[in-house]
This record gives structure tokens, sequence and C-alpha cells, in this order.
């Protein structure tokens, strides 16, 4: 079966071919239906993000803890797309900013070593999901390179502000928040990179 078979297949009512996983659910019936749709895709990806960070590792030599955050973004910012998963992560950021205790280890606010890295989950959800529009999460290589990059971009908004925060040097804040995590960084990346594409084979059968 051709590509263009299986997305014929695949496609919403509105006859729209779905670029990203959740097309297959967000692009059928009316208009107020899919706004709905919309929505609680937004929000269950929020969710998901608050459920991730709170499965946690504390290290005693960092304040960065282990989460499953950035696992949750990867995956959320491919599924759902920039813009749903940008509000996503974006409404994660400004709920715990505001005060409500949803990230790791129950913080709250801006005032912590790590919320750097939660402005990072902003970037990469939009980053990853906008390469997943482009099917990059169709194949297992292309989607390493997706989740690699997303993964970077978390280290890029993080690791300056933990190093402003602790008033240490780059390669101190490096030491801190980028070693400790290279290979957790690394499972994460491979069972996004395996999962993503086996669901789009899986739904082509």
């Amino acid at each position: 079966m051709s590509t263009e078979s299986i997305d014929a297949a695949r496609r919403p009512a509105n006859g729209a071919v779905p670029r990203v996983l959740a097309d297959l659910v967000a692009g059928a019936g009316s208009r107020t239906g899919v706004q709905l749709l919309n929505v609680a895709l937004v929000l269950g990806g929020t969710l998901f993000l608050i459920a991730a960070g709170f499965i946690v590792i504390p290290l005693p030599f960092t304040p960065v803890p282990v989460s499953l955050a950035t696992f949750a973004v990867l995956l959320t910012g491919a599924s759902l797309g920039p813009a749903r998963a940008a509000a996503s992560a974006g409404l994660y950021l400004a709920l715990g900013a505001l005060g409500a205790p949803i990230f790791a280890d129950g913080a709250s606010g801006v005032l912590f070593p790590s919320f750097g890295y939660i402005i990072g989950y902003v970037l990469a959800a939009v980053a990853v999901g906008a390469l997943a529009r482009r099917r990059a999460d169709r194949q297992v290589a292309s989607t390493v390179g997706a989740t690699v990059l997303g993964t970077l971009l978390v280290y890029a908004a993080g690791v300056p502000w933990l190093a402003v925060s602790l008033g240490v040097d780059l390669g101190t804040a490096l030491a801190l928040g980028v070693v400790p995590f290279l290979i957790g960084d690394a499972i994460k990346i491979a069972a996004v990179s395996a999962l993503l594409p086996s669901t789009w084979k899986l739904l082509r059968r």
C-alpha cells in the first residue's frame, strides 16, 4: 500500500491528511467539536507533563532532579504538533510560575535553579512538534534527530539559568545540569524514537 493510500485511509472526515498523531482525532467533526478536541488534547498534554514531572529521582550533588518530564515533552511535542504542544508546555509553565506546585518535587514559582529547563520544555515542544509535522516522527533516524534537538534546547535554556541561579561558571553548570543526565536522556530519546515510528507503522496496517 502506498503512502498516499495509507494517508487517504486515515484521513479525518474533513479530508485533511494527518500530519501528527493528534490530527487523527482532532480533525473530525464540526468546527466546535474540533476546537473542543484541541482543547482536550492541550489539557491532556499538560496533565501528562505534570504527572511525568512528579516521577523524580533526586540527586544529592545537583539541584536538578532526574525526572520523566523531558520524555513527556518530547512525546507531547511530536504527538500534538507545534501549536498544541506549545500550548500544553506553556500552560504547564504558566501554572507553575503562578504558584501551582506542579513542577518536580512540588516546586512552583520561578526562583529556583531548574526553572530554566521548564522554559526549555516550551522550546523543545515547538521544535519537535514542527519537525513531526514534517514527518520526522515516521522513521527512527529522523525521530532521533528531532528528539536530540529538543533535548539540546532544554539544556540550552536550563544550563544558563542554572549558572546564574547558583552563581557558578558555565563549566560547573554543565557538570551539574547536563553530565549527570546524559545516559537518562539517551534512554528517553531511544524510547520516543522507537515508540513514535512504531505507532505510525501500526496505524498504517
